[in-house]
């Protein structure tokens, strides 16, 4: 499904168009392995009454409070970033700054201490990239162990937090962990806690790197968001269309229906093409063309209805301020030769993307 209006109807409508994906998970995975308890657990590929209960206590745990909290800090962090890169003419803006970023601003959120940072991202590269449609046996052997790792490493951050609880309205951990008690699991605990991790990594990291991509690529519309600084917040959504960090979501029928004259059995697993959708020309004016100042701009990249991504305030929040304050200090840098892109069907991102920063 690639129409703008197709996916909209289908993101609304819960009856239809189910989350769950254990119908697709078992042969993929097989019943017994780590990533089908993984996937099929995590709040994205659920439906109610699971999926109520965990949003609700996740959309608590990322309170306005708490993200208001974390700006400063994440001000901070992009700043210490950036003095670093600046001591280099050519830097990977991915590896130096972009996939930098969420992995200290997830681990703030949950308080995990900074020396025990250092596996996360290779952890949440190895469970996503199996979600991809094919995998290696060493690709799906990587996502098993790296599910495996990231549970023994939150059993122990979680057994500390029950005896040294941090402020709930600040810290998600500690507002999950007491919420827990009658309606979390301690697998659901664990699964969606890896699932909020690795949510908030690739598809910033992506939406940083594509943001500097595309400014790159268009020098008028950089020119003018240096001259006009306060509209980072429509360009940012402006990119989250034209190049959408997630640009595949699944929704399996649940009764036989007909959309545009194509019968469709129940029990049809759908592949919604949400890059496509974002370019729908009937639901956006020139949707090839970025424009900084589009309004309105209602994008799918968080897709939509009760599926409606928990933690796009945060993107939105980490978007904003790095390209922002990327473009004050370096604001005449060049994406160079030697760009790869991250290999991914459903993610849209680069894995290196050098630039020259003079």
């Amino acid at each position: 499904m690639s129409r703008y209006a197709d996916l909209d109807m289908i993101y609304r409508d819960t009856a239809r168009f189910i989350s769950d994906k254990k119908k697709v998970f078992t042969p993929k995975f097989g019943t017994d392995a780590p990533l089908f308890e993984h996937h099929t657990t995590s709040l994205v590929f659920n439906d109610p009454p699971l999926h109520t209960r965990v949003r609700k206590i996740m959309v608590g745990a990322m309170n306005p409070r708490a993200l208001a909290s974390m700006e400063p800090g994440l001000i901070t962090l992009v700043d210490s970033l950036l003095d670093e890169i600046s001591e280099h003419k050519e830097v990977d803006l991915i590896d130096a700054f972009a996939g930098a970023i969420p992995i200290e601003v997830i681990g703030n959120l949950f308080n995990i201490p900074r020396e025990r940072r250092a596996p996360l991202r290779d952890w949440s590269l190895a469970i996503l990239g199996a979600l991809e449609p094919r995998l290696t046996p060493e690709q799906e052997a990587r996502g098993n162990k790296a599910v495996l790792d990231f549970v023994a490493f939150l059993k122990e951050i979680v057994a500390d937090r029950r005896i040294n609880p941090g402020d709930p309205e600040i810290d998600v951990l500690t507002r999950l962990i007491q919420s827990e008690a009658g309606r979390l699991s301690p697998v659901e605990l664990y699964q969606n806690c890896i699932f909020i991790l690795n949510a908030g990594h690739e598809t910033t990291t992506n939406l940083i790197g594509n943001a500097m991509m595309l400014l790159d690529h268009d020098r008028a519309a950089r020119a003018r968001l240096l001259a006009e600084p306060e509209l980072i917040t429509t360009a940012v959504d402006e990119v989250l269309r034209m190049e959408s960090p997630n640009q595949f979501g699944n929704r399996l029928t649940t009764e036989d229906m007909t959309l545009h004259g194509t019968q469709i059995p129940a029990g049809t697993d759908l592949h919604l093409c949400i890059g496509a959708a974002n370019r729908d020309p009937a639901q956006f004016e020139n949707p090839d063309v970025l424009q900084l100042d589009r309004r309105p701009n209602k994008h799918l990249a968080f897709a939509g209805g009760a599926h409606t991504c928990v933690g796009l305030t945060l993107a939105r929040m980490e978007g904003r301020v790095a390209v922002s304050k990327f473009l004050e200090r370096f604001p005449h840098y060049e994406i160079e030769e030697g760009t790869q892109r991250a290999g991914r069907i459903r993610f849209r991102g680069f894995s290196v993307l050098p630039a020259r920063l003079a």
